[in-house]
């Protein structure tokens, strides 16, 4: 039994309620509605550049070059890949790059990067591969699942983001972070998988709090006070 196998066991109720969830289930069915995704897009973009530097911290407390040259490539495949296909996606939504780097971020989006970032700068690098796991896996499976939908995948505004995250090029940054995790994982004593266990769940926690923000389009709770 690997160890991932174990934490998926466990988030699986979590995940399950993804695909339940009216953000997601919008997506797709093709129903979401198009203000909703296109504030999704752009808290999404500010996430991905704060996640990158996770891969970033991953790279320098890497123990080998082995494991350096996997957080390189995933900082690549992220910034280079994913990042890439998010900006040419919302040009059709009428979001230009401008838009995308003038995006302020939500309490969503700044309580969960700023848990990544200090998860991953408190611990070693097993760490860093915790904080970073529940995105990349739990988007690949999304994808994956709703690939299964009726009408998923040709949806005009909508099939784009299921091919993009069911995709072989972002299987492969999932399947990496799962193998880089389940390596690390080897040998480790019980208390400390549980900590990784921990950020693994609380991560995924974060995923759902996401999806809830993108659904009500929400940003700060006060933010007419704090202008923000």
């Amino acid at each position: 039994m690997q160890f991932t196998d174990r934490l998926f066991e466990k988030v699986k109720p979590v995940w399950d309620s993804y695909l339940e969830h009216p953000f997601v289930k919008g997506i797709g069915e093709g129903t979401l509605d198009k203000e909703k995704f296109i504030h999704y897009m752009k808290q999404d973009y500010v996430y991905l550049i704060e996640y990158s530097r996770v891969f970033a911290i991953g790279a320098t407390k890497a123990n080998d070059l082995k494991t350096m040259t996997i957080f390189a490539n995933l900082l690549h495949g992220t910034m280079n890949f994913e990042m890439d296909l998010h900006r040419e996606y919302a040009e059709k939504f009428g979001i230009s790059n401008e838009a995308l780097e003038a995006t302020k971020p939500s309490s969503a989006m700044t309580a969960y990067t700023s848990y990544m970032i200090s998860q991953a700068q408190l611990g070693g690098v097993e760490n860093a591969v915790a904080a970073v796991l529940a995105c990349a896996w739990s988007y690949n499976w999304i994808g994956k699942e709703l690939a299964k939908w009726p009408g998923a995948l040709d949806h005009e505004l909508y099939g784009n983001w299921v091919k993009m995250y069911s995709s072989e090029g972002f299987t492969k940054i999932a399947d990496d972070c799962i193998h880089l995790i389940n390596e690390i994982a080897k040998g480790k004593p019980e208390h400390e998988l549980d900590k990784l266990e921990g950020i693994f769940i609380k991560t995924s926690y974060f995923e759902y709090m996401f999806w809830d923000m993108a659904e009500n389009i929400s940003m700060w709770p006060v933010s007419k006070l704090a202008n923000v």
